[in-house]
């Protein structure tokens, strides 16, 4: 029996490795024998450096940058086995994981240190960039990164303002005349794990902002200021980019850039997928086993579970097993996933449900197995 484990990390908990481990050692307490293949997944998000640097082999290297809440942080970048391919992770320079959950507001957050790694990655000689959006704190529209790369953004009275989410309240002109040239030198592939335009009810601030710490009164004020942000960026660069899908990724880093470093966008998954070969390895799979923290309607948007599960073997069985389910979740039996098994064994504080994540994805995929003894 061939069994492949194609997960995406448990966010805030455990990462797609751990995550494979886990359900491995469930699996094989009662199927010894089959062949395992673990390839952990990444949608853009968190863990997609990881995963990218599997499939090329490389170096991880650890960059100090400015992290979210302007202090420092170490952020990890890699690099191919011939430096001339970067992966970048938008999650290591500003994730929601490096601000705390009382300090959570995305008019304060930057993604200035996003910038800071695109410009060491090309220093350094690379001149392809692979830059996944997901998993960010912040919802500045990418202008935090677009400062870094030398562009400058001023109030009505001509002052430079500070690059965070309050930022885009305040723009009402720009200039690129400062912006750096090592951009003219570099091809830039952006992994987006959602498809989501920038504004409006599915846009970035509407669909992810709540999460990062914006109020429901604060939602139709900052969707309002994306979209001022964007008018005059558009215009002044004479480039639209609102209306393309994965645009609202990253809190409007994938809008970012796409407008301010010429770059194209990808959805996540399928870019990873294709890197790992996993079609290719799926064949002849009897099982395949998907899943991530949370699955619910949104997961058929670009997310990782989806993504993999078409690449199984139509006579294969599609398991998924996540953390919790959500509204919407009977979707996902449209897109080829056959059962969906959730770890979370009852009504516990999260601290709790996220230190035993290992051993509920264990006993987990444990009881799967036995039933498909």
């Amino acid at each position: 029996m061939k069994v492949v484990i194609l997960p995406d990390s448990f966010k805030e908990s455990l990462d797609a490795m751990n995550v494979a481990k886990a359900i491995h050692k469930g699996f094989h307490s009662v199927f010894p024998t089959a062949e395992y293949h673990l390839l952990p997944l990444a949608d853009g998000g968190e863990g997609t450096v990881q995963a990218l640097i599997a499939s090329n082999g490389g170096e991880i290297e650890s960059v100090e940058v400015t992290g979210p809440l302007n202090e420092t942080v170490q952020a990890k970048i890699a690099f191919s086995k011939d430096h001339k391919t970067a992966f970048i992770e938008m999650a290591e320079a500003c994730g929601l994981h490096l601000v705390p959950l009382d300090k959570r507001n995305p008019l304060q957050t930057t993604s200035y240190g996003v910038g800071e790694l695109m410009i060491y990655a090309i220093e350094r000689g690379a001149s392809e960039l692979i830059i996944g959006v997901g998993g960010s704190s912040t919802n500045d529209g990418g202008i935090g990164m677009a400062t870094a790369l030398g562009y400058q953004f001023f109030d009505e009275n001509g002052k430079e303002i500070q690059s965070n989410g309050e930022a885009l309240l305040k723009v009402a002109s720009m200039t690129d005349k400062n912006k750096s040239p090592l951009l003219e030198k570099v091809k830039i592939t952006i992994a987006a794990d959602v498809v989501n335009p920038l504004n409006g009810r599915n846009g970035a601030t509407y669909i992810f902002g709540p999460q990062k710490g914006l109020t429901a009164n604060q939602l139709p004020t900052m969707d309002e200021a994306m979209m001022n942000f964007y008018s005059i960026a558009e215009q002044y660069m004479n480039k639209s980019v609102s209306e393309v899908p994965g645009s609202g990724a990253g809190g409007g880093m994938g809008a970012g850039l796409i407008l301010f470093a010429n770059a194209s966008i990808k959805k996540g998954i399928e870019l990873v997928l294709e890197q790992l070969n996993v079609v290719e390895v799926c064949k002849d799979a009897d099982i395949v086993i998907v899943g991530e923290g949370r699955m619910d309607g949104q997961t058929i948007y670009g997310k990782a579970p989806v993504g993999a599960a078409a690449c199984a073997p139509s006579n294969a069985k599609v398991i998924a097993i996540c953390g919790s389910i959500g509204d919407g979740i009977e979707e996902l039996y449209k897109h080829g996933i056959d059962a969906i098994f959730p770890t979370i064994p009852a009504i516990l504080p999260i601290e709790d449900v996220m230190k035993n994540a290992f051993d509920n994805i264990e006993r987990t995929a444990r009881n799967i197995a036995v039933l498909l003894n």
